[in-house]
């Protein structure tokens, strides 16, 4: 399984107003691993940044001026991404960007979403986290993800930081990135706790007469409630 973990920068919010992708930034995971790839590409807008999306992400015009512009760069991005799964945080955002600046390659440009599978990690951690918080910041503490060098946004350390948090989010493991380069970012160490042989036997506890028959009288309960359906009555013990 190939999924592409990606985020944007942008001169502002809405493609409809003009606004532009400035920072692409990918990573690449294989399996749920850390693969070590990745793509990374600042892009000259040839337009002015919102001051309020320079508060954000920091990134000026005097930065980008000698960068590259998305046509140039478009085929590799696509080649990068293409057949793969995409994990972004708030998808409708990014990808109306990259449909925008496709389209204004070609007007018939098909859309991302007829080049990759789109999964949101927005619609995700809202799922498993109604009611709270659930930008990048607030799943990284909620998560322990470590996101002390976040001092502003950027697409490539923000999509190395939602590689993390993904994969908490969804029982994977970040360590044993296997097949990546050591000290690829976003990858983590494990350690191994082995027990003592010698520890004492573990105490083991049976059920009293009364305490057994509360349980069977529940398994009926919910067996009835649920039209013969309970799977605890099926197990053998």
């Amino acid at each position: 399984m190939r999924q592409i973990v990606l985020d944007t920068e942008t001169t502002g919010l809405e493609p409809s107003d003009g606004h532009r992708i400035i920072e692409i930034g990918c990573v690449e995971l294989i399996n749920r691993r850390l693969s070590g790839n990745h793509f990374h590409q600042y892009l000259q807008p040839d337009r002015e940044i919102d001051p309020g999306a320079v508060e954000v992400h920091g990134i000026t015009s005097e930065f980008l001026r000698d960068k590259p512009r998305f046509a140039d760069v478009a085929e590799d991005f696509l080649a990068f991404v293409r057949g793969a799964e995409l994990v972004i945080h708030n998808a409708p955002f990014d990808i109306g960007f990259l449909d925008h600046e496709l389209a204004r390659l070609n007007a018939a440009h098909e859309p991302v979403r007829n080049i990759c599978a789109v999964l949101d990690t927005l619609v995700l951690a809202r799922r498993l986290h109604p009611g709270q918080k659930n930008n990048l910041d607030a799943l990284c503490k909620r998560y322990s993800i470590d996101n002390t060098s976040r001092e502003k946004h950027g697409a490539l350390l923000d999509a190395e930081i939602l590689a993390d948090v993904y994969l908490a989010m969804t029982g994977g493991q970040v360590s044993l990135s296997l097949g990546a380069a050591e000290n690829t970012p976003g990858t983590r160490e494990s350690t191994v706790r082995r027990l003592d042989a010698a520890r004492p036997a573990l105490k083991i506890i049976t059920a009293t007469s009364a305490e057994a028959q509360c349980h069977n009288e529940r398994l009926e309960s919910i067996d009835q409630a649920s039209n013969g359906r309970c799977l605890w009555k099926t197990l053998d013990w």
